[in-house]
């Protein structure tokens, strides 16, 4: 009966994700075809167990005890009203100072890993852990040659990730070029006259999230925390005393608030 209801709540709570459209928060939408899939599992596999359950309740009816008819309700409700009750909200501004980001790009490191186990990645997103270091040269070089030129470059929410990357790894072949993406802006203490214009951004789950964007100056407008913004600019690379290496940096010619879009968070591509 407890295989039953453990099935039968972890079914409940990946339907109520989907249909509520608070599945993308979680994992990286292009691998909703996963949870499509465990969500028809755990459904079959909880009616195996059902009919298992009442087969075993005729023959030892008699050996039901107290304990089994307290916890058993209690392991059904747990996941259910975790998912239902918990509030899910999109990560802004107030996230990244709450978390305490610093952008520990100074120590090597594009991430640190927090209380939760969980690896925090920053400003740039990092998918070497995911290749050898020859098939992720190899995989990096290769998405380069997509936006090779000297042309405007659009970063989109498709290409988002990819392209973010892309500038970390090879800033030089993106200098001072026009470039365009959204972004929502946050104020860090220590970069007077400068604004981050950051997306949240996931890789494979939430466990490997971060806030993803570049550094940004040469704008007139100082907007507040969480504003959206659209913003075109040439890239530069500046020496960031705070951070102390040197980092991409965007220096705006033009930009204009938005609405937040309707998803917030962009995904990785492979």
């Amino acid at each position: 009966m407890i295989r039953f209801l453990i099935l039968a709540g972890y079914f409940e709570l990946t339907m109520y994700l989907q249909i509520s459209g608070k599945l993308d928060q979680y994992i990286n939408m292009h691998y909703t075809y996963l949870a499509y899939l465990s969500m028809v599992l755990s459904f079959i596999l909880a009616v195996v167990q059902l009919i298992i359950w009442m087969k075993n309740l005729k023959l030892h009816s008699h050996l039901s005890g107290k304990i089994a008819k307290l916890t058993s309700p209690l392991i059904l409700v747990i996941p259910v009203m975790v998912g239902l009750l918990v509030p899910t909200v999109s990560l802004d501004s107030t996230t990244v100072s709450a978390k305490g980001y610093h952008f520990p790009l100074a120590a090597g490191s594009t991430g640190t890993v927090s209380q939760d186990g969980t690896t925090v990645q920053y400003l740039k997103p990092d998918t070497s852990t995911y290749f050898t270091s020859a098939a992720y040269e190899k995989e990096m070089q290769s998405e380069l040659k997509k936006y090779k030129g000297k042309g405007k470059l659009t970063i989109t929410t498709a290409n988002y990730m990819e392209v973010m990357e892309l500038i970390y790894l090879y800033p030089e072949e993106f200098l001072n070029r026009d470039i365009e993406y959204v972004g929502f802006v946050y104020n860090e203490p220590d970069h007077a006259g400068y604004q981050f214009l950051f997306r949240f951004g996931i890789i494979h789950c939430i466990a490997d999230s971060g806030v993803y964007g570049l550094l940004t100056t040469g704008n007139t407008q100082n907007y507040k925390d969480n504003t959206w913004v659209r913003a075109t600019g040439r890239l530069q690379v500046e020496y960031n005393q705070s951070l102390q290496q040197n980092l991409p940096t965007l220096h705006i010619s033009n930009a204009q608030t938005i609405d937040k879009p309707d998803n917030p968070y962009v995904y990785r591509v492979f």
